[in-house]
Formats: structure tokens, C-alpha cells, sequence
């Protein structure tokens, strides 16, 4: 299981990063530019602050769009993103036993950000990015389940979850 999960984590760091364009009022160039500055040091100190106990996220979260389809691999479906415009989001919290957090950057404010785990549970919303407003963004303030664009955007890659429903 090693040998896999060392595969699996040398593959997400493959990934390509997530795009954002260069903003042009001043005051968001500067976010821009001191979320680049943090941005390599945002994995080390989510994992020091997680082994600490002090960054630890139970769960998944909200959001539930639905499950991998059957046939369906993660890598072939991370491939299809990423040709749509998604990119790894490097800079993301993680949740237990999520395997790679992508985002679809909008404009410099709003991005939509999914995130996909081991038993092939797909979760996506729509959020401020957090060089926009990282208290925002870290509050979920104004976050939305977007729930119809993403399912427009999966087609058949993702069976979709009924509200009500049991997923599994």
C-alpha cells in the first residue's frame, strides 16, 4: 500500500496548478502577490498544523454532487478537468480521505472548487478564492452548491446524489 500511495501523491503533485489571471485594480495585485509568496509554504504548515490537531477537518464537508461512475477511473476523470480548465489547488484544506482538491478559478474573486476521494465521492461548490478574501473564503462566506453547473459539467462521470438518499 505504500508503494500505491506514494504513486497516487507523486501523481497530484503532477497535476497542473490552477490559473489565475493577473488582476489589475492595485489593491488585488497585492493579495495577488503575497498569496504567491505563501502559496509553497501553505502544504508544510497545513501538515504541521493538522498533526497538531489544530487544523484538522472531520468529515467531508458539504456539497455532496455524487459518486464516480461505475467504468469511470479517477485519473481519466481528474484528465477530463483539467482539460476543462481545472487545476490543482495546491493551497486547499484537506478532508479525510480526500485525494486531490482541484479548482476552475472564474475571475480573481470566485473559483469552483471540487474535491474528490478515495471511494470516488466527488464534492464541488462555488466560493471566494482565497487571494480575493481569505477570511471569506476560510468563513465560507457566500459559498453555493452550484449543483447544476457541475452536473452540466460531469456529464456521465459523475451519478449524481439525491437529496434524502444514502450515498454508497
Amino acid at each position: 500500500m505504500g508503494g500505491k500511495r506514494k504513486d497516487v501523491k507523486k501523481w497530484i503533485r503532477s497535476l497542473p496548478r490552477s490559473k489565475m489571471a493577473f488582476p489589475a485594480a492595485f489593491d488585488e495585485r497585492v493579495k495577488y502577490l503575497m498569496c504567491r509568496l505563501y502559496a509553497p509554504a501553505h502544504p508544510l504548515l497545513r501538515g504541521l498544523l493538522s498533526s497538531a490537531g489544530v487544523a484538522v477537518y472531520p468529515g467531508r464537508g458539504n456539497y455532496l454532487l455524487g459518486k464516480l461512475a461505475p467504468g469511470r477511473s479517477l485519473t481519466d476523470f481528474v484528465d477530463y478537468l483539467v482539460a476543462r480548465g481545472f487545476g490543482n489547488h495546491f493551497m486547499a484544506w484537506r478532508y479525510e480521505g480526500e485525494l486531490v482538491g482541484l479548482r476552475l478559478v472564474e475571475n480573481f474573486t470566485y473559483q469552483y472548487h471540487l474535491r474528490l476521494f478515495e471511494d470516488g465521492e466527488v464534492r464541488g461548490h462555488y466560493e471566494y478564492t482565497p487571494e480575493c478574501s481569505p477570511v471569506k473564503h476560510v468563513r465560507q462566506v457566500d459559498m453555493e452548491h452550484r449543483r447544476d453547473e457541475f452536473r452540466a459539467l460531469f456529464k456521465d462521470w459523475v451519478v449524481p446524489h439525491r437529496e434524502g438518499t444514502a450515498i454508497g
